[in-house]
């Protein structure tokens, strides 16, 4: 039978050999691969880590110790260890295994993390919290104590949040361990001076020496005063762990940290040597672990960028899943915005030469990537850093360029006060193109983009859009390249293009929306669909067409709402729903009643559908849509209440 069928849990690993340990890390890249393979999700990220997460589970005791992940997407094999295998063959869905931590499946898991840079932040948080209870180690008073050890890589140590954590973390006075995981990339390639810093620790020569140095540097420091001694003794000595001895490679010690490494990432020994010499340090430190992203299948180290969090795919015809000599197919659906987003960024591109672009990390997550290739000087990866990447369009901004951001809405958060004040408050014309915007399937609640109308209505002379197909999607990109009073944003969903409009497209105007259904001089009701779910709402308007006239509306802005509409819909008595995939708390509906109100209308009747006020976990984007009544079927369920509640008004029945 296989190790990784016995698995139970992490204690096991302390009972295995070396050669045990390096057979049940081949099984879990195997399983992965398989399972990935099937469903899509995260692969790379995840075979790059196995033997650094079975390390760290075989020196620690992580149900009583702390492990605070930074990147979430590296935590399958860490599920695997704490007893998860029988959740992996539904990877991704609501009765499977999460694709990112989730304390709700094992307290293994101490936050649910899809954002990068938190895990430094949130250790230092942990080592404070466990120190004042009395639980913190200390290799004096408290031996049996909580350890608390964070892994962060993907580059996301560039980050903003992740520099804060590290100037905080330099002045705890206990132990805590950051492992960085540098596999020479990000989620696209590594960016910035950092980036190129540790280019130059990998290839040191000096590491040849690296592991006899680190273990006879390490004998002296096992904590207290003997720690103290050796540490102001190391010199050159302690310098010469991390490169070639230079102040340039002592980079984290500049934060109080002391620094160790690099090491090999996928050697078992060392790793497992190293991490019990740091285990008992009583202040905190850095362990750098050099790792190859897509460790153990040629195809995946092959092209990393590739399969970071690939879509199903399978071996080409005549060969098998193997670590060498497969050619890999990866599936592939219809035409999504993504594209349709990358290709509209290029003709923009082409046209106007005052355009310019740029994506925190996800040249291809945002299909800038073919705007990159064609146009160099004018579109930049900035890395794991979407508030300087805001900021940074607002300086081309106000040097007369025309600047697109395009990045995931989950991720505008990390950059609202940049929207508010780099942009918005100094009047500068900064678009935003928010892909994965809703409900995105397996990721999860990290990655839903529920939020983003919320924030940016709350911005003076922001134009706020919404495409619901790749005409509409191109027609605001073309109002948001003229539109220069403010900030202006267009959000989409992680889908497929429809086809159904395709044949015309009006322009954008600001502030006016546009009929899909045929038009009638009163109908019955009217849906006022802010993107995507117009197209659901046309379906649900020919579900009622025997019982119903029902009119709806591609609203195309969240701000400006088309008041001119709103204002013959209510005076004509129509009743209005109102649908948006985005939470119902300062939503499109929400812009509809206070325009309603601010109008002084009487007697309206609104009803407001968008997501409900929970977090919706991880499974198909279909079932997610059906799970919150944001297909038709769902949409035709909030027509038929509307117009019962019509109806009760017009009886006088209190409702």
């Amino acid at each position: 039978m296989a190790l990784l069928d016995t698995l139970t849990g992490p204690e096991q690993l302390r009972s295995m050999s070396i050669d045990q340990l390096e057979e049940l890390a081949g099984e879990i890249r195997a399983a992965i691969c398989e399972q990935v393979s099937r469903t899509g999700g995260h692969l790379a990220p995840n075979l790059g880590v196995v033997e650094l997460t079975i390390a760290m589970h075989r020196v620690f005791d992580f149900g009583w110790d702390r492990l605070l992940f930074d990147v979430g997407h590296q935590c399958y094999p860490h599920k695997l260890l704490t007893g998860r295998l029988p959740l992996l063959s539904k990877l991704r869905t609501r009765e499977g295994m999460a694709g990112f931590p989730e304390p709700d499946e094992s307290p293994y898991d101490l936050f649910r993390v899809g954002h990068a840079g938190t895990g430094i932040s949130t250790a230092v948080g942990m080592a404070r919290g466990d120190t004042l209870n009395g639980e913190g180690y200390d290799p004096k008073s408290r031996k049996d104590g909580r350890r608390v050890v964070t892994i962060i890589g993907d580059s996301s140590i560039v980050n903003g949040v992740a520099m804060e954590g590290l100037n905080n973390a330099g002045t705890l006075k206990r132990q805590m361990l950051v492992v960085l995981n540098d596999n020479g990339m990000s989620i696209a390639g590594p960016q910035g001076a950092l980036a190129q810093h540790f280019d130059r620790v990998r290839v040191s020569h000096t590491y040849t020496g690296l592991k006899r140095t680190g273990k006879e540097i390490l004998k002296g420091l096992p904590g207290g005063e003997a720690l103290r001694d050796a540490y102001h003794r190391m010199g050159e000595a302690a310098k010469a762990m991390v490169g070639d001895g230079t102040p340039e490679s002592t980079w984290f010690e500049h934060f109080g940290l002391l620094t160790v490494g690099p090491i090999d990432g996928h050697h078992l020994p060392t790793l497992i040597e190293f991490l019990e010499a740091v285990k008992d340090l009583d202040r905190p430190c850095v362990l750098h672990v050099k790792t190859i992203k897509g460790k153990g299948f040629a195809f995946a180290e092959g092209d990393a960028r590739t399969f970071h969090s690939p879509q199903p795919f399978t071996a080409a015809e005549g060969q098998e899943l193997e670590s060498e000599g497969c050619k890999v197919v990866v599936k592939s659906g219809g035409r999504s915005f993504t594209s349709a987003f990358g290709d509209a960024l290029v003709d923009l591109m082409e046209r106007d030469e005052s355009v310019v672009a740029c994506t925190a990390a996800m040249p291809d997550g945002t299909g800038t990537t073919p705007a990159m290739e064609k146009f160099p000087s004018r579109v930049w990866d900035t890395g794991i850093c979407e508030s300087h990447a805001l900021d940074m369009m607002a300086g081309l901004a106000k040097t007369g360029y025309k600047p697109f951001f395009a990045v995931y809405s989950t991720f505008l958060q990390r950059a609202y006060d940049q929207a508010f004040q780099e942009a918005s408050l100094q009047g500068l014309p900064v678009r935003l193109c928010l892909d994965r915007a809703g409900l995105v399937g397996g990721d999860g609640a990290v990655h839903h983009g529920f939020a983003d109308v919320s924030l940016l209505r709350t911005l003076p002379d922001a134009a706020i859009m919404a495409a619901i197909d790749e005409p509409s999607l191109r027609a605001s990109l073309e109002f948001m390249r003229e539109y220069d009073r403010g900030l202006s944003s267009v959000r989409y969903p992680r889908d497929d293009v429809s086809d159904r409009f395709a044949d015309a497209c009006p322009p954008f105007e600001l502030g006016k929306a546009r009929l899909l259904t045929e038009a009638v001089e009163k109908p019955d009701a009217a849906i006022l669909a802010f993107g995507v779910p117009a197209l659901a709402a046309v379906q649900a308007a020919e579900m009622m067409a025997s019982d119903a006239s029902i009119a709806v509306y591609d609203a195309r802005f969240a701000k400006p709402v088309d008041r001119s509409l709103i204002r013959e819909l209510v005076e004509a008595g129509v009743p209005i729903l109102t649908v948006e995939e985005h939470t119902l708390q300062g939503g499109f509906g929400s812009a509809v009643l206070e325009a309603i109100e601010e109008m002084g209308l009487k007697n309206a009747t609104v009803r407001r559908h968008g997501m409900p006020d929970r977090w919706i976990k991880q499974d198909g984007r279909k079932q997610q849509l059906a799970e919150v009544g944001l297909d038709a079927e769902g949409i035709e369920k909030q027509v038929r209440a509307l117009l019962a509640r019509q109806s009760d008004v017009r009886q006088g029945v209190e409702v």
